[in-house]
């Protein structure tokens, strides 16, 4: 299929061989989310590329992503050097976001500094519910208060958190509503709710709708079941307001894309989902 919007996705995790070296094994937590077994160990970037390819799909971020404290066996934190390693083998494919730990302190928000500054991050990312963390709660300030610093994006998941690993089962703290307190106090900080919200959509929608600098990413829910009051934001008052993510490999590419076409969107809509916000949020400077 010919897709004439060339998509930006937002949300994608590094699922090289090499990156899974790091991963505790997730294999439950995967067949639970229909990812396919031919799936789990993992495949090279080239690979990724051309399911990209296919799916209309021009640039993707990959998320170094920090899950849980670095030395609890249930956790791991992908490197931030094979994320930007990727970036500078495909700069024209892919951007690096720099996970985040609170615990690390402001060790942590040094080397989120770094990254932005010496290997290209455009943005950070982080899930409040592997450190059973609200969002609003102080030991994110300190990173919140850098990336206004350095004028990039935060993304995080809000919503139900699932059960990745039977040893080490994590609250769900994030939310939607708590990024109220979070926007109240930086406005000029640029927050995206990732994975939708669900089941509180409609509480991250208000979050969106009342303060200008939160937004929505659309990843990690199959669009064909969408809540009927998302499609409905995406395509009026919110068509600003959502940016395109899958959460690789959790959704697939082409089946998301197929999956977004088939809701028949207005092409207005369309393409701020796809492509236009995310250029715009994270200052691209694409066509």
């Amino acid at each position: 299929m010919t897709h004439s919007i060339k998509a930006i996705d937002t949300v994608v995790n590094i699922y090289t061989p090499e990156a899974l070296a790091y991963r505790p094994d997730r294999r439950d937590f995967y067949s639970k989310m229909r990812v396919p077994a031919e799936m789990y160990e993992g495949f090279s970037l080239e690979t990724m590329l051309a399911q990209m390819d296919a799916a209309g799909i021009e640039r993707s971020m990959l998320i170094a992503a920090k899950v849980g404290p670095k030395y609890h066996p249930a956790c791991y934190h992908t490197p931030y050097a094979l994320v930007r390693d990727a970036v500078r083998q495909y700069p024209d494919r892919f951007y690096a976001l720099a996970g985040l730990d609170p615990t690390e302190g402001m060790d942590g928000v040094r080397e989120l500094e770094r990254a932005v500054k010496e290997d290209g991050f455009i943005g950070a990312h982080f899930y409040p519910h592997w450190f059973e963390l609200a969002p609003d709660h102080a030991r994110w300030y300190p990173f919140y208060a850098k990336c206004v610093e350095l004028d990039i994006p935060v993304q995080l998941q809000v919503g139900q958190s699932m059960i990745y690993d039977p040893s080490l089962p994590r609250r769900s703290v994030g939310r939607p509503i708590t990024l109220d307190n979070v926007a109240c106090d930086f406005p000029e900080l640029k927050i995206i709710g990732i994975h939708v919200g669900i089941p509180w959509t409609d509480e991250m929608i208000a979050m969106a709708w009342k303060h200008p600098n939160v937004f929505i990413g659309c990843d990690a829910h199959s669009p064909a079941y969408w809540p009927q009051s998302f499609v409905h934001y995406i395509n009026s008052f919110g068509q600003d307001k959502v940016l395109f993510g899958t959460d690789f490999p959790i959704l697939r590419f082409e089946r998301t894309r197929a999956e977004i076409e088939a809701l028949g969107l207005k092409p207005g809509p369309l393409r701020k989902l796809l492509r236009d916000n995310a250029n715009r949020v994270y200052k691209l400077g694409l066509d």
